[in-house]
């Protein structure tokens, strides 16, 4: 939960504000205010990193091009997620963004039926879905002459 706060601490120290926090029961565990920021900047580490948290970052976009250059713009691509009421929007901006699973208009993108993992530093290979099957298995192909059953 440290790199939680450190990450929301940092926004915050490079102009974002905070619009909403949940407040957190006092007792054991280990827990992370969920936390709404708004006008995120694109230096503020929260946009490199893989958060792991219930924090939602907002950063304000003029272009479409831009959105996706900034998306783009981390060492990590699992999950990218699209808000739009346009499908051929939706189709084009998922295409260019780089991350192993996009969600379109929902937040939640993993299925058990759908294979699960991401891009550069957010791990190679899949699991769940046939795709996840094809990272246990080691196959062999046999050649060898004038063998019949």
């Amino acid at each position: 939960m440290d790199k939680v706060r450190h990450l929301v601490e940092d926004a915050v120290a490079r102009g974002a504000v905070v619009i909403g926090k949940a407040d957190i029961p006092d007792g054991p565990g280990h827990y992370a205010a969920p936390t709404v920021l708004d006008h995120v900047p694109a230096d503020a580490a929260i946009m490199h990193e893989e958060v792991f948290g219930p924090v939602a970052a907002i950063h304000r976009f003029s272009t479409e091009a831009e959105a996706i250059a900034v998306a783009n713009n981390t060492e990590h691509g699992l999950a990218s997620y699209v808000m739009t009421s346009h499908i051929d929007r939706a189709r084009r901006v998922a295409a260019r963004l780089q991350a192993g699973m996009v969600g379109i208009n929902r937040g939640l993108v993993s299925e058990v039926a759908a294979p699960f993992g991401g891009i550069k530093q957010s791990g190679l290979g899949r699991e769940g879905g046939p795709e996840g099957l094809h990272e246990y298995q080691q196959l062999k192909y046999l050649s060898m002459p004038g063998f019949h059953t």
